[in-house]
């Protein structure tokens, strides 16, 4: 083998010059220097050349290593053209330069892979280094979620989301919290979830944001259903006797023989507080049964609807009322062939309910207008909105409208936007609002993509 040939020609190098070493010695002792000319200078001959031998390889050896410093994976050393002793060397490099070249290929399509992947997910992610906060990587879903179209640091989250940049520097490895931001003048919830890795010595964190908006919505309808079922039931149930009781008492107190009798003047103030009970208590019955209707709506009837066609039905439906209060209803619709799958009855509900706050909130204006549009995003859904230019709503209420039970108005039941809501999640949708104080408020409902 040529690795054995390599070995021997070392061992033969070695023996010849502890031959020579050895004459020269033995010369040197038996006083015979006048050969030491000829040993001498054949020994220093024999040193230099098993230096020279094994620098040949040495220089071998830093070469493949200054390409692998510079991870020049591409150099091929010639096997062929080289000698015989160095040739096992120069093919174990190409060897190791394609094993490289291997590695290097798939962490590189792995890479790309994995980019693509961050690039497509709805999830938003943003890693920085711990020690300097310099970030690495930031993908687009994070950029459009927190409105940031570059970050150096993560410091410089300061400056635009100081309340969100304080919770992610607290937030442990490991640890998960859901936060609320506004986007767009809507109040967003983002479950922030942190985790950290380590690469070339240095730590960075990785945070992970995504938009629970929608999922958190469907369970707190689903929880105040619930609530709404126990509640109605209790009232009703404690409230219809009380009720059925105060008719019988007044009743009793009209009966001739209590009429007519010397303490009927007595009964009078008494008769009076049973009234009030028995008008109190249908009342709240009344307001409970309201309530119910939260819970009725369990099925659809889909239908494929032309947002056209509901526009002008609605504009037909409210004119008259709009017309009465002077108020300037614009529909703006760019494709006439838009069309969503819905309930049209309920669909209609929910746009009435819109369009009768609305009206409620221009009330005020010296030029009262409410506006119909309609739009397609870039991910199918499609988006119905009722805007008006009235006083608005502040920060603080935003996220209470959709509450049961909850009303700006001393007149309002509380059950409109709550009934929207619910009739929005039934058709795997959603409604969100859009206010700044004193510029009007827009409500939006979002449809999923017809056959999604």
């Amino acid at each position: 083998m040529i690795f054995n040939r390599y070995e021997w020609r070392l061992v033969m190098r070695v023996i010849l010059m502890f031959i020579t070493l050895s004459v020269s010695s033995y010369l040197l002792v038996d006083s015979q220097k006048m050969f030491l000319v000829i040993t001498v200078p054949l020994c220093a001959y024999q040193v230099l050349d098993l230096i020279r031998f094994q620098k040949k390889a040495q220089d071998e050896v830093s070469q493949f290593v200054e390409s692998i410093h510079y991870r020049d994976f591409s150099r091929h050393f010639d096997v062929r053209k080289a000698p015989n002793e160095l040739k096992p060397l120069r093919k174990g490099f190409n060897e190791i330069n394609t094993t490289f070249k291997l590695i290097s290929r798939e962490r590189e399509t792995q890479y790309h892979y994995l980019q693509k992947i961050l690039e497509l997910v709805d999830t938003g992610i943003i890693s920085y280094e711990q020690e300097s906060g310099e970030t690495g990587w930031i993908n687009e879903a994070f950029k459009k979620l927190i409105g940031v179209p570059y970050l150096k640091t993560i410091h410089s989250l300061e400056k635009r989301e100081e309340e969100l940049y304080n919770e992610i520097i607290k937030l442990k490895p490991g640890d998960s919290k859901i936060l609320t931001v506004t986007r767009n003048q809507q109040l967003v919830k983002i479950l922030v979830t942190a985790s950290v890795m380590r690469s070339e010595d240095k730590m960075y964190k990785l945070i992970a944001f995504q938009n629970v908006s929608e999922a958190l919505d469907e369970t707190e309808s689903k929880a105040w259903q619930k609530l709404l079922n126990v509640m109605t039931h209790e009232i009703m149930n404690s409230v219809a006797p009380i009720s059925s009781l105060a008719d019988t008492l007044k009743n009793r107190l009209q009966s001739p023989e209590i009429k007519n009798s010397p303490v009927s003047t007595q009964m009078e103030d008494l008769e009076l507080g049973i009234d009030t009970i028995k008008r109190r208590s249908e009342g709240l019955l009344k307001f409970t049964e309201s309530y119910r209707s939260l819970n009725k709506i369990t099925k659809l009837d889909l239908t494929k609807i032309l947002v056209r066609n509901l526009f002008e039905s609605l504009n037909r439906l409210m004119r008259p009322t709009l017309e009465k209060k002077h108020i300037e209803l614009e529909i703006i619709l760019r494709d006439p062939t838009l069309a969503i799958e819905a309930d049209l009855n309920l669909i209609e509900q929910v746009m009435i309910n819109l369009l009768v706050n609305a009206i409620e909130a221009v009330k005020d204006r010296e030029s009262p207008t409410l506006t119909l549009s309609a739009e397609v995003l870039s991910n199918n859904k499609t988006l119905v909105k009722v805007s008006d230019n009235g006083l608005g709503m502040p920060p603080e209420l935003l996220d209470k409208i959709f509450i049961p039970f909850f009303s700006t108005r001393k007149s309002g039941s509380g059950i409109g936007l709550s009934l929207c809501k619910q009739i929005m999640l039934l058709h795997k949708g959603n409604i969100q609002v859009q206010s700044t104080q004193g510029m009007g408020a827009t409500f939006i409902l979002q449809f999923s993509p017809q056959g999604g």
